[in-house]
């Protein structure tokens, strides 16, 4: 290969920022994420007075929408091109700001924080998985309440598709799935401007019981745990999804 490119620790910072990211993902289904909110406004029944922190909220697709719908939004995201973007949706109820989610943000400021479509699950051990739930807590205000969409592992290790092509805008995305040392992993291959590239994707598999442990070991209490966006029960064989809504409480010792 004339170019190689490969990140373990820290990989998200790199392949979140490149504009290749951004063209094999480009299809995503927009109105599933839009439907997806409008049952979190039924839920939830947002107020014009609360204020929603969007975390990890790439490119705004999410917040632009809940702040369409009357909300107090912000957004915030590692990736620098991201919020470049979303920026330009800027107006007196809709911010965004380049920001890690381990560390806090404003302190007691949100009523709620949303974590969306596996926005999680990246780093590389149990402290900075607790630092973002931390984080999480100390951005709420007191009865606040998190919000963290996650992938169903079960069912994905299940049905991995170990191998597929996607040809998107004359690039052959090569795409190859496997599990490792508990993670799933995503080996991305293609050839773009003269120049062979890979990318690797690595998602923590996380259990149920490990995000209600990361929960109470900060101080939520899980109101509910759904399987799909339409907010049914989550089912461990069945269910795409792994969606907890906790309330912020107090912390245990």
């Amino acid at each position: 290969m004339e170019e190689l490119k490969e990140v373990k620790e820290g990989w998200f910072s790199t392949w979140f920022d490149s504009p290749y990211y951004h063209q094999l993902y480009k299809n995503r289904d927009a109105q599933e994420a839009r439907d997806f909110i409008d049952n979190l406004d039924r839920y939830f029944q947002w107020k014009p007075e609360d204020a929603i922190l969007d975390l990890g909220c790439g490119k705004g697709r999410h917040s632009i929408y809940l702040n369409q719908k009357g909300a107090k939004v912000t957004g915030i995201d590692l990736s620098i091109q991201n919020i470049t973007f979303a920026n330009r949706f800027n107006n007196d109820r809709l911010t965004f700001s380049v920001h890690d989610m381990r560390e806090v943000f404003n302190k007691n400021a949100f009523t709620h924080v949303v974590n969306l479509f596996t926005s999680f699950g990246y780093f590389t051990s149990e402290e900075e998985n607790l630092s973002v739930f931390n984080s999480v807590y100390e951005n709420l205000v007191p009865g606040g309440y998190f919000l963290i969409d996650y992938l169903n592992p079960h069912k994905v290790i299940r049905e991995l598709i170990v191998k597929e092509v996607k040809e998107i805008e004359g690039i052959n995305f090569n795409i190859g799935r496997r599990i490792e040392e508990g993670y799933i992993i995503k080996d991305i291959v293609f050839k773009a401007g003269g120049l062979a590239h890979y990318f690797q994707e690595r998602v923590q598999i996380l259990q149920e019981e490990e995000f209600r442990t990361y929960l109470h070991l900060t101080g939520f209490r899980v109101e509910a745990v759904f399987g799909d966006y339409k907010l049914n029960p989550f089912d461990v064989d069945n269910s795409d999804r792994m969606i907890f809504i906790a309330k912020k409480t107090m912390h245990v010792d």
